[in-house]
């Protein structure tokens, strides 16, 4: 059977068409779930935050003069965040408490005047690489482009609850 000129000329079109647009396509995937990762990461540190705010928030009043409560709301950030399995792993020392009184203003957490009206939770010093998945892209023709030191710093601040 003889095929018309035309039609054999148009056979590899379509391999030809898809090669060109997959690259695009591909790279488009892996922006949605390299951003995605890192939004991921940021709502697991909140609700990490979220977590140790929560707990120093209704602990008795107590508690705020001993500085071991300080550091078991620490612990339970830096658990939750790294049950959230986060990459790198979060450290005690990225966590801070800080106690805040009516104006939010800061105060010493383990001051005299007990309790505070407010507890802040944050995450300082914690960073992620962007761009790790794309590796066959390079704007200059050598290893990939990625974004290193993304920083991610939630903060979780609550009324302290018992009076």
């Amino acid at each position: 059977m003889n095929m018309p000129i035309a039609l054999t000329r148009q056979r590899g079109v379509a391999a030809v068409e898809l090669a060109l647009v997959i690259i695009f396509l591909l790279l488009l995937v892996a922006g949605i779930v390299e951003f995605g990762r890192a939004f991921w990461y940021y709502d697991a540190l909140t609700k990490a935050t979220r977590d140790g705010a929560r707990m120093l928030s209704v602990a008795d009043r107590a508690t705020f003069t001993s500085g071991t409560f300080i550091g078991d709301a620490k612990d339970r950030v830096v658990h939750t965040a790294n049950a959230a399995n986060v990459k790198p792993a979060l450290t005690s020392s990225q966590v801070s408490v800080t106690c805040l009184d009516a104006s939010f203003n800061a105060i010493g957490c383990a001051s005299g005047a007990g309790a505070p009206a407010n507890v802040r939770v944050a995450i300082s010093g914690y960073s992620i690489t962007i761009g790790g998945m794309i590796p066959f892209l390079s704007p200059t023709g050598g290893s990939p482009k990625v974004y290193s030191g993304v920083a991610l710093a939630p903060q979780t601040t609550m009324r302290y609850m018992i009076d």
